[in-house]
């Protein structure tokens, strides 16, 4: 895969667990090593994956995380950068640049006609830096957490559950 000077890109691989815990958390999603070694079966299986840029010390300077679907409005798959980290101590690098352009390489072989980047509203710098390589703010995205009902016919916040 593509290299930017010092650094090599390459797909992750459960092994990359610490690292990529120490990243996720370094990007605000608090992931212990734990986290990562018990989804990364069903995370994989279910055709994600994930890019990380490797320093010349072995030690990783970025991470990809990378999921692609089929949607009914769309002629072909689309791609979606779910997260992308790069260590504080090499930004600037053009590691994130690399990061990008590997992940364009790789769905677009799987077919994708459209990449998306989600990226939290409150990252302005990280906007600014996917707006200079060529992205464009497209939509919102609106979320809201769901979770198992509760026993007693209550839903989250203790709302009753309507029964289908």
């Amino acid at each position: 895969m593509g290299a930017t000077p010092g650094f090599t890109i390459r797909a992750a691989v459960a092994a990359d667990g610490p690292e990529i815990a120490r990243l996720l958390t370094a990007l605000g999603h608090p992931t212990a090593v734990a986290d990562i070694a018990e989804r990364w079966p069903a995370w994989s299986a279910a055709g994600n994956g994930a890019l990380v840029a490797v320093g010349p010390g072995g030690e990783l300077a970025g991470l990809a995380t990378l999921h692609h679907t089929h949607v009914l409005h769309r002629p072909r798959p689309v791609g979606r950068i779910t997260a992308l980290v790069i260590d504080e101590s090499v930004r600037g690098r053009g590691v994130g640049r690399a990061l990008v352009a590997a992940a364009e390489e790789a769905l677009g072989g799987l077919g994708c006609g459209l990449l998306e980047i989600t990226c939290h509203m409150r990252r302005t710098d990280a906007h600014r830096f996917y707006e200079r390589i060529g992205y464009e703010k497209t939509s919102f995205r609106f979320a809201r957490a769901i979770g198992p009902r509760k026993q007693d016919g209550a839903g989250p916040a203790g709302r009753a559950t309507r029964r289908a």
